[in-house]
């Protein structure tokens, strides 16, 4: 029977899709490793707790399958700062020195807009 649960771990792997932008610490690249160490004898791996594993495979299928998303449509794909998608990708990718001019305007407008620098308080009178 621990045979089937890898084999649907493998598949759900595959189906897993990496971010590119996220190297290494993307949430595919973690669950892969993850299946990695918890079947570290394959096919013959002795799982302890079937039900829990389980549990935990078809939470992730739901969540690679979009099972929430669909359930619950977005009515904007912007957060309340109003940065778009691919704003919040390349500023969360970790490769902020390697952004062009234009990303660079962005991510100081929002540093200024969510900081407030003592130049900007209120200027006393003389």
């Amino acid at each position: 029977m621990s045979a089937t649960r890898y084999r649907r771990f493998l598949k759900l792997c595959e189906e897993w899709p990496r971010d590119e932008f996220k190297k290494g610490r993307d949430l595919g690249t973690v669950l892969r490793q993850k299946v990695a160490l918890a079947f570290r004898e394959g096919e013959n791996t002795q799982i302890s707790d079937p039900e829990k594993c389980d549990q935990m495979y078809e939470s992730l299928a739901r969540i690679n399958g979009n099972v929430y998303r669909q359930r619950f449509p977005r009515l904007r794909d912007t957060c309340f700062t109003g940065v778009t998608v691919e704003e919040c990708k390349v500023l969360l990718s970790g490769n902020l020195q390697q952004m062009d001019d234009e990303k660079k305007g962005l991510w100081k407008t929002l540093t200024e807009r969510f900081s407030k620098s003592p130049e900007d308080g209120p200027e006393k009178a003389p």
